[in-house]
């Protein structure tokens, strides 16, 4: 016989042992794209949840995480999908890459090389794009809120 609550106070141990970001905490952090208003498409195919939507930024930014097409590198929607994720869990994942751009796993090389070599130039950077400025030749959208 299975001792199920045996197993469910193992599971909470070492749930309680992983670091958890609460949405609280999300919300109360400072991004490096705070103030910015970013617009994404959002297809969702005949398949879901056994696919995931189909996400893409409509401007330009600057992110490692978004390359100059929209398109996002996000694990949930890749590899990492499974049927009981839903869009809130896309949502909070993406508002996420805005908290903490990922480096390790770019689509934009140049901002996570800029990340990782000089934290504070890619927040200049992050700034100058956000206003609709140029970084090395490339042109950004104003995204700031008006």
């Amino acid at each position: 016989m299975l001792k199920i609550w045996n197993m469910k106070a193992k599971e909470a141990a070492a749930e309680k042992k992983k670091p958890k970001v609460s949405a609280a905490q999300l919300r109360a952090q400072k991004g490096f794209y705070k103030g910015g208003q970013f617009n994404f498409t959002v297809n969702i195919s005949n398949n879901y949840p056994h696919e995931p939507p189909k996400l893409r930024c409509t401007q330009k930014i600057y992110h490692p995480n978004i390359d100059l097409d929209g398109n996002i590198c996000l694990n949930i929607l890749r590899e990492d999908w499974k049927p009981v994720l839903n869009l809130h869990s896309v949502l909070v994942g993406l508002q996420y890459l805005f908290l903490e751009p990922n480096a390790d796993d770019p689509l934009n090389r140049e901002a996570a090389e800029d990340l990782r070599a000089n934290r504070r130039n890619f927040e200049a950077n992050v700034r100058t794009s956000l206003r609709g400025g140029t970084i090395k030749g490339i042109h950004y959208d104003n995204v700031l809120v008006r």
